[in-house]
């Protein structure tokens, strides 16, 4: 038993279990508080499956080296700026969510390239340079948002051009995953089976990426950059495709996100996106030079979870006024905090 207890605990970490443990005191208190289970278990699931593809974007960038991408609203704002166009054109359904992705991705392709040649330059400083490079991108998209010359009623501002702030995708591709092959356990209980096979699918073609050929230099150049060099890696191009990829992910998960959402959030939205993602695949155990898919699941889970059931049980315990709302946000900073200061370390 001792050995056993000694596994599970190199396995998943103290932090993890701490977590897990938070977790399940949540799941074993819902029920004696007369909140409806049901409804929560199905928000949790769409949640995670919303957020999965955000935070699966961190893991090409750790493990090229460039550590957690901070900068990730540099693909948001590619996703969105997809999303837009395809709204435009009028597109709808599976063709308005495919059109979205395809257009989103060729841009972020450009925009992770660039980004990545600039990360190159300042080595050892991209989390810090690339907080800024996402509030300097969103700022100056905010300019773009409101000069864009779109014709679509559904997306432009009443007194003249411009996105609306919030465009909603009512009638055109809302929930088209949450809805594909979704299995209505109970009336309230639904799993969204479509949204977690994206999710899944994403995870897969990543896993396999990083057992090809090019996939194990990315992951050489990040974990030893100097033998990478004596043996004639490109550390440098290994980065570019590293950030690439997770640019590429970014955009191709805000569009998920949305779709789940019910809608495109433009103008400052995409601005503390990354802390979320970041946050989550530190607590499952990733750190700034090592992740895997079970890092990106295992933290996505735990991470969604709780913010789904705290904000309840807070509301419960504590009804009067937004006091449950500032546990909340107590609750979710505090966890990213908590994250961020065990980013270096192994569990």
């Amino acid at each position: 038993m001792n050995k056993r207890m000694k596994k599970i605990v190199n396995t998943f970490g103290v932090p993890r279990l701490i977590i897990m443990g938070y977790l399940l005191v949540l799941l074993i208190a819902m029920p004696f508080m007369g909140l409806q289970m049901e409804m929560l278990y199905t928000q949790a699931f769409g949640r995670i499956g919303m957020y999965g593809v955000l935070v699966l974007a961190m893991l090409p960038a750790i493990e090229s080296g460039i550590k957690m991408n901070m900068a990730l609203p540099l693909g948001v704002l590619c996703g969105l700026f997809g999303g837009a166009m395809s709204l435009e054109a009028g597109l709808d359904g599976w063709g308005g969510f495919a059109g979205a992705i395809a257009i989103s991705i060729p841009i972020a392709v450009v925009v992770g390239i660039l980004y990545g040649i600039i990360l190159n330059k300042i080595k050892g400083s991209e989390m810090m340079i690339a907080t800024y490079s996402g509030y300097t991108a969103v700022a100056v998209m905010c300019i773009v948002w409101m000069a864009l010359p779109v014709r679509n009623a559904e997306i432009r501002w009443p007194q003249g051009n411009g996105v609306r702030s919030i465009v909603t995708l009512t009638g055109k591709y809302e929930k088209i995953l949450d809805h594909f092959l979704e299995i209505s356990i109970t009336d309230e209980l639904i799993f969204p089976t479509g949204l977690f096979l994206f999710f899944g699918g994403a995870c897969l073609l990543v896993w396999l990426f990083m057992r090809s050929r090019t996939g194990i230099l990315m992951k050489t150049a990040g974990s030893n950059p100097v033998l990478a060099e004596a043996t004639g890696i490109s550390v440098n191009k290994m980065r570019i495709l590293g950030m690439t990829i997770s640019t590429v992910l970014g955009a191709v998960g805000i569009i998920v996100y949305a779709q789940s959402y019910g809608f495109f959030q433009y103008y400052m939205a995409p601005l503390n996106m990354a802390f979320i993602a970041v946050a989550a695949i530190l607590i499952g155990g990733a750190t700034v030079g090592k992740a895997t898919i079970f890092n990106v699941v295992l933290g996505t889970i735990l991470y969604q979870s709780i913010m789904t059931f705290t904000l309840p049980i807070a509301n419960v315990i504590m009804p009067e006024g937004n006091l449950s709302e500032i546990v909340r946000i107590i609750i979710q900073n505090g966890i990213i905090l908590y994250a961020l200061t065990k980013a270096g370390e192994h569990r």
